[in-house]
């Protein structure tokens, strides 16, 4: 996919994330660790996509994992690594979904699949 079109599925999914309130996206490294402080001091079950908006196979996973969010009771956020790179260092592959319970992370996911996502999530809520 090109980058272009990348940016077009991002600008897309932010848009319509809007409506979804179980949906967070981090624009920037604060506000990513601010989302991770309630996620570890939380006892609600959360997934966190980590992408980048020139990873072709983020862009296709992303508009599922919104729609997801809409069928899960955990909590969603997706954190682009170029826009949260102090706080997605450890990120070495995109998409990596991380899953978490009780403040901890329990779980994690490399790479795409709307199936293997949504068996993930719903061992995880």
């Amino acid at each position: 996919m090109r980058k272009q079109e990348s940016e077009e599925a991002k600008l897309d999914f932010e848009s319509k994330s809007d409506h979804n309130g179980n949906l967070k996206i981090a624009p920037n490294d604060q506000s990513f660790l601010t989302i991770l402080d309630d996620i570890k001091s939380s006892k609600s079950p959360a997934v966190i996509n980590y992408g980048a908006s020139w990873c072709g196979v983020c862009s296709q996973i992303l508009p599922a994992f919104q729609k997801l969010s809409n069928n899960f009771t955990l909590k969603f956020v997706y954190a682009d690594i170029d826009e949260c790179p102090e706080t997605t260092r450890h990120i070495r592959y995109t998409p990596t979904f991380q899953f978490y319970r009780d403040g901890e992370k329990v779980d994690e996911m490399y790479g795409a699949g709307e199936e293997r996502l949504h068996d993930r999530l719903w061992l995880h809520s």
